[in-house]
């Protein structure tokens, strides 16, 4: 068994050339890895170093512009709330005005209708004392041409008697108020 270990070669021996040619395959391999491949890796790598950096600058910007534009519609929204305010404001003075407007012309119309109605009554009062004079002179007329015993037929002398008659009856109606007092 030795002489056959013997016989077989050393395994623990350096074949140099097989080592010298895995040298020159490993530094071809190499060069070719380094200058060729690794620049490549590099290059990748640094791009997408840069994407996410660029990612994250975007982001940030993107953050940036959202916060502005939420700031924006904060603003806007507050300025829509004052304007509400102010149209309110608006519309409650327009409704006080126009209250006090219809109150005025309200009152305005009542007074005319009093006015009227004031109006109307003293005409009825001048028509019913045109009448009760035109009455109570026919009754006194006829009163007097039954006391006296003539007829009064000339109007002058009837409108005479007559307003005498009323004098005396205005001078009576004044002394019974005099006594109520």
């Amino acid at each position: 068994m030795l002489l056959e270990l013997a016989a077989e070669p050393n395994i623990l021996r350096i074949d140099w050339v097989k080592f010298t040619f895995g040298a020159i395959a490993l530094a071809v391999i190499y060069f070719f890895v380094v200058r060729k491949s690794v620049p490549k890796v590099m290059k990748v790598l640094d791009e997408r170093h840069d994407a996410i950096e660029g990612g994250i600058e975007r982001a940030k910007k993107a953050e940036a512009e959202a916060e502005e534009i939420r700031q924006q519609y904060r603003e806007k929204l507050e300025e829509s709330h004052r304007e509400y305010a102010q149209e309110l404001e608006k519309a409650k003075e327009q409704r006080a005005a126009i209250i006090a407007e219809a109150r005025e012309e309200a009152q305005v119309e009542a007074q005319r209708i009093i006015d009227s109605a004031k109006a109307q009554i003293e005409a009825d009062r001048q028509q019913a004392f045109v009448q009760l004079r035109g009455e109570i002179g026919n009754l006194s007329t006829e009163l007097a041409s039954r006391i006296v015993g003539e007829t009064l037929s000339d109007s002058a002398a009837q409108t005479r008697v007559v307003d005498r008659f009323l004098e005396e009856l205005g001078q009576d109606e004044s002394a019974k108020q005099a006594e109520v007092r």
